[in-house]
């Protein structure tokens, strides 16, 4: 990991809820561990799972539906972090034989070129919250003892927050549109104006496919599964 993560710990505390805590999470979090592929999962307070967002790659929606079938019953890393609260990734808990003849990594990791995984708990009081995740493909190196340190400091300072936000009296809601980047919310106006993914592309030099993957971030962040709804959304909170 190149970068400090002091810049991350700062977004963090000063996010003013769930929501933004979110954003500024996955807008950065993957270039910090060099990971191709990032994700968080929260909880709700009664322990059920209340979000998933994933980042990298055009194949995420398919990883997030294969890995909800079979992943989380079986997964060796995951269930590490469940019983020890504790950061992991395969290396730590599997041989890499054994790793590679595991159901999970035969039946979901391998078929999405996720090689190397490493995940870290948000946990308050004893209670699991939720988790970061992390994967790499198979000719990047694998998470070492730095990156388990790195996510360990992460991994504290995201629960503190979140424990904080949470004790805290609900705050109004932020406007929608503050819930996308700045170039989200260009690529918002130029889908209001009608253009194409190709054509929004062209206008801010970015290629088509950038642009589709942006948009499948655009919608979960809003909770819609459109492009009309995305323009409709944005306008009924403006």
């Amino acid at each position: 990991m190149a970068n400090s993560l002091h810049p991350l710990f700062q977004a963090i505390a000063n996010a003013r809820d769930e929501q933004e805590l979110r954003l500024h999470l996955m807008d950065s979090l993957g270039e910090h561990f060099d990971a191709q592929y990032w994700g968080l999962c929260l909880l709700n307070e009664e322990s059920h799972l209340a979000e998933v967002e994933m980042q990298g790659g055009p194949d995420v929606d398919r990883f997030v539906e294969s890995y909800g079938k079979l992943g989380r019953r079986v997964d060796p890393v995951l269930r590490y972090v469940l019983e020890h609260h504790a950061p992991a990734h395969e290396a730590l808990v599997l041989s890499p034989e054994i790793w590679q003849q595991s159901e999970v990594y035969q039946n979901c990791y391998a078929g999405h070129d996720r090689e190397h995984v490493m995940m870290g708990p948000i946990v308050s009081g004893g209670r699991l919250m939720g988790g970061l995740y992390f994967a790499r493909p198979r000719h990047a190196p694998a998470f070492g003892t730095k990156d388990l340190a790195d996510l360990t400091g992460l991994c504290l300072h995201l629960s503190a927050r979140l424990a904080t936000l949470r004790s805290q009296p609900a705050q109004p809601k932020l406007l929608v549109a503050s819930r996308l980047t700045p170039r989200e919310r260009q690529i918002a106006e130029l889908v209001a104006k009608g253009l194409t993914n190709a054509e929004i592309g062209a206008e801010l030099w970015i290629t088509q496919n950038s642009v589709k993957q942006a948009l499948k971030r655009m919608f979960r962040k809003l909770n819609v599964s459109a492009r009309a709804e995305l323009v409709a959304r944005l306008q009924e909170s403006s």
